[in-house]
């Protein structure tokens, strides 16, 4: 009994070693989130909205490294068929996040989230990547028309459809042979292919659809500016992001930035998030 009692108290001793560097630890990790819980600033949830003939699969490599981060990361669905409608299916989205939010939007998503942004006080910042950034009774199709360097319109296949209110509706889709040339040429080319047959078919109405109010009137606002896009002009992404007095970088991308740059797009996006926090 003599030689097993020593070696039963050395093992109760060493349980309790393990329990309390086990809690020593467990409080380490938890101090960041008291500490931001103490400055009364949670990190923002961002969210991030995609854009015609794409999908929310654009943003994984975006969402990867937020989420890494340690930010929370929403990428909802955007339905591609009107502006109002759209907008205010992301609106009910942004209704379900708590706390501060950072809105992104690529692409059309940039005129979804100008008009879905707009008086929810717990958006923080917008952020536009290679994306449209209307003011009020802008179109999409009318922006694109400003200035020249486009490839989109001679790329597009109309397909026409009898919508639930048995109207006639257009839907579009760029042709998969020309997709990867005019929406992701720097992408990855496997990238790039699976992009051109997975894309989301966006209405001819949603791109004329007109725009109300912006957001990026009383929201702080984030541009990043694809100087290779083939879909928005450079020049008219530079324009939009001077009018919204936006903090502009530039980078070399074609218009597919968060596939083709996930890190530039991710670093920006995190600028913003510790602006909003």
């Amino acid at each position: 009994m003599s030689a097993i009692a020593p070696r039963s108290q050395r093992a109760a001793l060493l349980v309790v070693v393990v329990v309390v560097v086990c809690c020593a630890l467990g409080a380490l990790a938890l101090l960041p989130a008291l500490a931001r819980a103490q400055a009364g600033a949670p990190s923002p949830t961002v969210v991030l909205v995609h854009g015609a003939w794409d999908r929310p699969a654009g943003w994984d490599g975006v969402a990867a490294r937020l989420r890494a981060a340690g930010y929370p990361v929403v990428v909802p669905d955007n339905p591609l068929r009107t502006l109002p409608g759209d907008a205010a299916a992301i609106a009910r989205v942004l209704h379900g996040v708590a706390g501060p939010i950072v809105l992104v939007g690529h692409s059309y998503g940039g005129m979804v989230i100008t008009n879905a942004g707009l008086n929810n006080p717990r958006v923080k910042a917008l952020v536009y990547i290679a994306a449209f950034a209307p003011d009020q009774g802008e179109t999409a199709l009318g922006l694109i028309a400003r200035s020249p360097g486009s490839l989109l319109l001679p790329a597009l296949l109309p397909v026409p459809f009898i919508g639930p209110d048995n109207r006639l509706g257009v839907n579009t889709t760029i042709n998969p042979l020309l997709f990867p040339t005019v929406f992701a040429q720097d992408a990855p080319p496997r990238a790039a292919r699976v992009m051109a047959v997975t894309q989301r078919p966006a209405t001819f109405a949603s791109g004329a659809g007109k725009s109300g109010i912006p957001a990026w009137r009383t929201i702080p606002s984030w541009y990043m500016v694809a100087r290779n896009d083939r879909i928005i002009p450079p020049a008219v992404e530079r324009f939009m992001a001077q009018r919204a007095h936006a903090i502009t970088v530039e980078i070399a991308s074609s218009h597919a930035a968060p596939v083709a740059h996930p890190a530039e797009v991710a670093n920006l996006i995190l600028t913003a998030a510790r602006a909003a926090s």
